[in-house]
Formats: C-alpha cells, structure tokens, sequence
C-alpha cells in the first residue's frame, strides 16, 4: 500500500467511508445530498466535502444551466478514493483510466438526471433515518447490484436445478426498517417519458419473478405525477398481481413537503396513504423468514409458486 494511501485511510472517518461507498455503488451524488444524508448541516457537509477533495479522494464538477445560476456541485470518486473503496473491499484497484471514463460517464445528462433522481430517493430515506432513530435505511443496492445472477433466488433451496436470473432491472433495492421490522422493496423511478404500457410490462417482470418463486417483495414506483399515478392504478385494476404494487408521485411529496418515508404511498387494493413503514403492517406477510431478505441469495429453484395478491 502506497504512502498517499495510508496518509488518505488514516483520516477517514466512518461517515467518509460510507460517503465512499456510495459514491463507488451509486456513481453520483450532490452536496445538499449528501449533506442531507450524512451530515448535521450543510456548512459541515462542505467542509468535509473541500477536505477530501483537496487529499484527492473524491472529485467534482458542476453541470451547465441553460437558463443561469449555477448547480450545486457533484461529487465523484477521483482515483485515490476508488483504490481505498478497493482495499476495504479487498478488491483489485481500478486503472487510472477506468477511474477517469467513470467520471466523465456521469457528466452525460441523459444519465446524469436518471440516476440523481433514484440518488434522491435513497438520500432522502438515509436523511430520515438520521433523524428518527427507529428507523433505518438498512440496504441499498444500485441497479448493477440487482442484476447479479440468483441474488433474488431461493436461498435454502439444494435442487441442482439454476434456472436464469430474475428478469427484473429495478433502479435499486433497499431495505426500509422502522422498530426493527423490515419492507424490503424495489424501486422503479419514472421521469414520465415512457408510456403506461412500458410501465406495467415492468411490473409484469416482477410478477413472473415471484411466480417462480422468487420475492413477492413491494414494487414502489416514485412516478412523475399524481395523474399519472391515477391512470396507473386504473391499469392495474385490469391485472393479476402476484407482487404489490405501490405508487406515489414526487408533485404530490413536492406540496406536502414531503419525503420518501412520509404518507404518500397507495397500496394498490388498499385504501387510504401508508408511509413507508406502514407497509409492514399492509403487507404482514414480510415479517415471515420465508419472505425476508434472507431468504434469497442463491440461484433459482422452484421452491414454491406464488399466489395471487388479494386486495
């Protein structure tokens, strides 16, 4: 390990590790993000922020805006912050290169507004959890994470038999707790450019996942606006559910103020708005081992078919 390393690992902190972390998972995020996940003020984020950007562990940089002012700054991994993520990771460092093509990756707008919106979300749970004790952010795995083969399958099953990975892409996984009672849940963010119809194609993915036995873990889908929602839920009506749906819109979270964790969900078949942990008393069978966190992990078996939700 080289000297630059060890006089870098040496000042870090457990908040700058797991600021690290992210950084290295999720790619992207914003000062008032991160301040509002991590820090007790925004006067406090920054500082720590210009420290580890003057050792050279984290970079930055700051989009163009079209219509004046400035946005916040951006902040991303520079190479010496990716080589200590490797060592706690006991991971091969990247190349320089690698490091570098990263960084510029995020600077693409197309990219960039996706993945801050997702990046908000989980922010924005950490934030509230920071502030309520009894709550907890305990899991959250970017889109790469979920893609990995049988990382939603069966975890006690000892059949030979590994069929493909689950068909689903969700934007990340988390897993919310509120007095220790988890709702694991996927998360779809919609920008509203996509029609309804692509929508509840992806929700047919989930379905098929649980049908082969595989989480019947609720889909929350962070949409555009509350209209949209609206016609969704209109959709679903005329479907089969085999995981629960549940929808909120940001406009709505945004006249509320709001977040995340608030009282903005709709259960699809149920009444009345839940908040995020509400769903573990909506959804009761989450508390069974047989349908926690642990118990997948593994590729897949057909260990059970699921049953259709009832609302």
């Amino acid at each position: 390990m080289s000297d630059q390393l060890l006089r870098a690992q040496s000042m870090l902190t457990a908040r700058d590790h797991v600021l690290l972390g992210w950084l290295a998972d999720h790619g992207v995020l914003t000062t008032p993000q991160v301040a509002y996940a991590l820090f007790p003020s925004l006067d406090f984020a920054q500082r720590r922020l210009r420290r580890l950007h003057d050792v050279g562990v984290i970079d930055r940089f700051r989009p163009l805006k079209t219509d004046g002012g400035s946005y916040p700054y951006h902040w991303v991994l520079d190479q010496l912050g990716a080589e200590l993520v490797a060592v706690d990771r006991d991971q091969p460092p990247p190349r320089p290169s690698q490091t570098k093509a990263r960084r510029r990756r995020w600077t693409v707008a197309r990219l960039l507004g996706h993945r801050l919106g997702v990046n908000q979300f989980f922010t924005d749970l950490a934030g509230h959890a920071r502030t309520h004790p009894d709550h907890q952010l305990r899991r959250w795995w970017p889109e790469s994470r979920c893609a990995d083969h049988g990382v939603f399958a069966n975890a006690d099953s000892h059949v030979a038999l590994q069929v493909s990975p689950a068909p689903i892409h969700p934007d990340g996984h988390g897993i919310w707790t509120a007095g220790n009672r988890p709702v694991p849940f996927f998360l779809e963010y919609d920008t509203g450019t996509e029609p309804l119809t692509e929508l509840v194609r992806k929700l047919d993915d989930y379905h098929r996942m649980a049908r082969w036995g595989g989480p019947q873990w609720p889909v929350l889908l962070w949409l555009h606006s509350a209209e949209r929602a609206h016609h969704l839920h209109q959709r679903l009506a005329e479907q089969t559910l085999f995981a629960p749906v549940v929808t909120a819109s940001r406009d709505h979270a945004t006249q509320a103020a709001l977040g995340p964790a608030g009282p903005l969900w709709q259960l699809h078949g149920h009444h009345g708005l839940l908040t995020l942990a509400d769903l573990a008393d909506a959804l009761p069978y989450l508390q069974h081992p047989d349908h926690g966190p642990d118990a997948f992990g593994h590729p897949f078996a057909p260990r059970r078919k699921a049953e259709p939700l009832r609302g």
